[in-house]
C-alpha cells in the first residue's frame, strides 16, 4: 500500500512537472499579438512625455510609463512616403511610385504577418491606392488595395472613395462594402472594428494596423467636443482650436485599444508600438518644454521629422525606459518579423535593423545615422535626401545643420568653422550620400 501511494504521488508529481514544463515551452513558444497604432501628423512636441505642455496625453504617458519611450524617432515629413517605407522596409527612392500609392509589386508586412500565421486587420486611413489625379502624375500606375497589401479584414476611409473621415464618415468594409455613418464618429468605428478583431481572434496570434485619421485635419469637434452634435461637416469651418479637443480623443482610442487587451486576458501577450506618421500641421502650434513650436508638416526640419514612438508589452519590455538610439521607418518591417519569430527570406532585402532586441533589453546593433531620401511627387514640397545623426544633418546638396542648435535650419556651417571630429563625421555621411543613389 505504502509503494502503491508513493508511486502514484510519483506519477502526480511527473504530471505537475511535465505539464509545467508543457506551459511554460508553450509560452516560450508563443507568437505575441502585435498592435501598430500610428497618428496622423502628430509630431513629439504634443505628447506630455515628450515634454509637450499644451495637450492632455494621459493614456500615451501610461503606455510610456509602463514601457520603453524612444527619444529619437525619426520619419519623412509626409504621410503617404511615411507608410509606403514603414510597410516595406525599404527607402523611399527604392519603390515609391507616387502620392497616395503603394506600388502593387511591393511585399508588405501585412503580406509577411499572414505568411507568419498571423490574422491581419487594417482600419483608419488607406489612401494607398490613388485618385484619377494621383495616378495619373505617377504616369497612369496605379497603388494597392487593402486586400493586396496583405490584409485579411479592414474598415477604411479612402481606399478608393473619399467622404468624410470625421462626423457622418464614408467609410469601406470588407465584404460589407461602402457605408455612410449617419452622425457617428469615423474613429470610433475603426476602433469598434479593432475591439471586434480581437474579440474573435483572441485565440491566434493576429496583427493589427491602426493609421489613425486623427489628428489630421480638418480641425473639427470631437464627440467629447460641446458643439459636436451641433456642427455640421458640410459647412464647418476648419479651425485649429479644435486641434486640443481633437489631441485628448486620439489619446482616448489609444486607452480603449489597451483597455480591450485587458478585458480579453491578452495583455501580457500583445506587443503594442505607438507612433507618429509626420511632423505636426504647419497650422498647429504647440508649447513644448517652454517653448513655442510651429509644425512642420512637409518640411524636412527637426518638427517636420521628429515623432514619438512608444513600446509597450506588459511583463516583457521593463517599465520606465527611455532609449535614445536612432530609429527610423525602414526599422519596423524587421522587428515586426522579429516579434513573430520570422526568418525573412534570402531575397526580402531590408535598408532597416531591427529594434526588437532592444525591447528585451539585449545588447545589439544600433544605428549611427538615419537617412532619408524625400520626393513626395507632390506639387507643394521640395524633393530633398539627407543623413543625419540626433545632431548632425548633411544634405546630399552640402548643407551641414547642427540642427539642435539650429532646429529650422537657417545656418549651413561651413568646413572651416568645423571641428576635426566634425568634419570626420560629416565625411561619414556623405559616404552614405554616395551610397545611396
Amino acid at each position: 500500500m505504502k509503494k502503491k501511494v508513493t508511486f502514484g504521488v510519483a506519477l502526480l508529481l511527473a504530471i505537475l512537472v511535465g505539464a509545467g514544463c508543457t506551459q511554460k515551452k508553450k509560452q516560450e513558444d508563443s507568437k505575441p499579438n502585435i498592435i501598430l497604432i500610428m497618428a496622423d501628423d502628430l509630431g513629439m512636441e504634443t505628447i506630455n512625455t515628450y515634454g509637450g505642455e499644451s495637450y492632455q496625453t494621459p493614456n500615451l504617458d501610461k503606455l510610456a510609463a509602463e514601457g520603453m519611450k524612444f527619444a529619437n524617432c525619426y520619419s519623412t515629413p509626409l504621410c503617404t512616403p511615411s507608410r509606403v517605407q514603414l510597410m516595406t522596409g525599404k527607402y523611399n527612392f527604392r519603390n515609391y511610385i507616387g502620392f497616395g500609392l503603394l506600388d502593387l509589386k511591393e511585399k508588405t508586412f501585412g503580406h509577411s504577418m499572414q505568411e507568419a500565421g498571423y490574422k491581419t486587420c487594417i482600419t483608419g486611413k488607406w489612401q494607398l491606392y490613388g485618385n484619377k489625379k494621383q495616378q495619373e502624375l505617377a504616369g497612369g500606375k496605379t497603388g494597392s488595395l487593402p486586400t493586396q497589401a496583405g490584409f485579411d479584414t479592414y474598415r477604411l476611409w479612402q481606399v478608393q472613395d473619399r467622404g468624410f473621415r470625421f462626423k457622418t464618415p464614408t467609410l469601406e468594409t470588407f465584404k460589407d462594402g461602402l457605408q455612410t455613418y449617419n452622425e457617428e464618429y469615423g474613429p470610433d468605428k475603426f476602433v469598434e472594428f479593432i475591439e471586434s478583431f480581437m474579440t474573435e481572434n483572441k485565440e491566434e496570434p493576429f496583427f493589427v494596423y491602426y493609421p489613425m485619421c486623427l489628428v489630421h485635419d480638418p480641425f473639427l469637434p470631437t464627440p467629447d467636443s460641446p458643439d459636436f452634435e451641433q456642427y455640421d461637416p458640410e459647412t464647418h469651418t476648419n479651425d485649429t482650436t479644435y486641434f486640443k479637443d481633437m489631441m485628448a480623443y486620439m489619446d482616448k482610442q489609444v486607452g480603449r485599444i489597451v483597455k480591450k487587451t485587458d478585458e480579453l486576458g491578452i495583455r501580457e501577450n500583445t506587443l503594442i508600438l505607438f507612433i507618429g506618421d509626420n511632423g505636426t500641421d504647419r497650422d498647429v502650434i504647440s508649447k513644448w518644454k517652454g517653448q513655442m513650436i510651429k509644425g512642420e508638416k512637409g518640411y524636412t526640419v527637426e518638427a517636420g521629422t521628429h515623432v514619438p514612438f512608444i513600446a509597450n508589452w506588459k511583463g516583457t519590455v521593463a517599465p520606465n525606459q527611455v532609449n535614445e538610439n536612432l530609429i527610423d521607418f525602414t526599422d519596423f518591417f524587421p522587428s515586426l518579423l522579429d516579434a513573430a519569430q520570422v526568418v525573412p527570406a534570402q531575397n526580402q532585402k531590408f535598408d532597416g535593423t531591427s529594434f526588437y532586441p532592444q525591447l528585451l533589453g539585449k545588447k545589439t546593433q544600433t544605428r549611427d545615422w538615419v537617412f532619408c531620401s524625400y520626393a513626395p511627387n507632390w506639387g507643394k514640397f521640395v524633393p530633398k535626401t539627407y543623413v543625419q545623426n540626433t545632431e548632425w544633418k548633411l544634405y546630399r546638396s552640402g548643407e551641414f545643420y547642427n540642427f539642435k542648435s539650429d532646429p529650422m535650419e537657417l545656418s549651413s556651417i561651413a568646413d572651416d568653422q568645423l571641428t576635426k571630429d566634425q568634419l570626420e563625421l560629416k565625411a561619414g555621411f556623405q559616404k552614405v550620400l554616395d551610397k545611396m543613389k
